[in-house]
């Protein structure tokens, strides 16, 4: 039975309509609503210990349950939202959406730390035995891959190069190590800068051994985690790499958000494709095959970034904070489904 539901059953002293039932009634019927919700019994199986037919019994549990002698109850852990992540779900149509409540002191950080405790425990159950894994640099990612205690043995992989070369140990290639010994499974890090000078450089770096065999699994990942970064200082990765002319410059072409490198303006379409021939990363197009994409990012400051990259239908799943999710349920026009998997450039 599902932790997070809880059967109270209740014998004479249920409520005043049950006492209508008599004395043998009550006790058979809270017997037979012990035996099916908390014992996890089928009904055909109760009719044979007690000697009636299964239709009885089936008559019985829905008496008991209008007479008020069973009381389900949905619970849910206090931290997460269950209200705002069905409805979030449904308006973007992800696969999976999980909205962790934000306290307020921390309704302007982006990516509380505690997403990435959640989003680790939805990779536990999303990952299945024989996938393959990717991660993209995030702080969030790395917080994930801090928190997972379980996974089934599977391939990791880096799907981006890092933020800053000299910080890899402490970053996403200890990210894909650490996911890697929770599985059991082998780990594929980059250790390479996700941005480079130029395009040149890049396809160089592309060619090394190391780097060419990570990117030979792109092709084969099954569940992917990335993070979404705005534009702006401290919650971009790819902002703060570039220079000032730089950042002008995509900025004049409408950027709001990015994520795994890639820029998307407010509409959910990809810009700036120059910048991608210069970094080590996964495609936009390869993103949007892998079956499972959950994005992990949360707070105000983040909240139209996330917008943006849910309309351009990479994302299938999202771990998000209460803050984030307030303003999403009001952004703009309903967006397309996500799991249409559709591409706003309609390339």
């Amino acid at each position: 039975m599902n932790s997070s539901e809880e059967i109270a059953v209740s014998g004479m002293s249920a409520g005043r309509s049950a006492m209508r039932m008599g004395p043998a009634e009550l006790v058979q019927a809270a017997a037979m609503a012990r035996r099916f919700y908390l014992e996890g019994k089928s009904k055909i199986q109760i009719a044979e210990e007690f000697g009636v037919s299964r239709f009885k019994v089936a008559r019985v549990l829905e008496t008991a349950l209008e007479r008020d002698l069973v009381r389900i109850e949905i619970r849910v852990p206090a931290e997460l939202d269950a209200e705002r992540s069905d409805a979030l779900r449904a308006r973007y149509g992800l696969r999976h959406a999980v909205v962790v409540e934000s306290p307020a002191e921390a309704e302007e950080t982006p990516d509380p730390e505690n997403l990435g405790e959640v989003a680790a425990d939805l990779l536990g159950e999303l990952v299945n035995e024989g996938d393959v894994l990717g991660l993209a640099w995030g702080r969030s990612t790395i917080h994930m891959a801090a928190a997972l205690d379980r996974l089934p043995p599977c391939t990791v992989v880096q799907l981006t190069g890092v933020y800053d070369a000299g910080t890899a140990e402490r970053g996403s290639v200890e990210a894909v190590r650490r996911a890697a010994q929770v599985s059991g499974g082998d780990a594929h890090p980059i250790y390479a800068p996700m941005l480079l000078p130029d395009a040149a450089t890049a396809a160089a770096l592309r060619n090394q051994t190391g780097i060419a065999r990570a990117f030979e699994y792109f092709d084969k990942v099954t569940v992917a985690c990335v993070s979404i970064g705005s534009w702006e200082p401290g919650i971009s990765t790819v902002h703060d790499m570039l220079s000032d002319e730089e950042r002008a410059h995509y900025a004049s072409l409408g950027v709001a958000a990015e994520m795994s490198a890639h820029l998307f303006d407010a509409e959910g379409r990809r810009i700036g494709r120059d910048l991608g021939e210069r970094c080590i990363t996964v495609k936009a197009d390869q993103l949007r095959r892998i079956p499972e994409v959950v994005a992990i990012a949360g707070g105000q400051r983040k909240a139209a970034a996330i917008d943006a990259v849910l309309r351009s239908g990479l994302v299938t799943s999202l771990v998000t904070d209460t803050s984030a999710a307030d303003y999403l349920m009001t952004a703009g026009p309903t967006p397309k489904p996500a799991l249409s998997r559709a591409d706003p450039d309609g390339l």
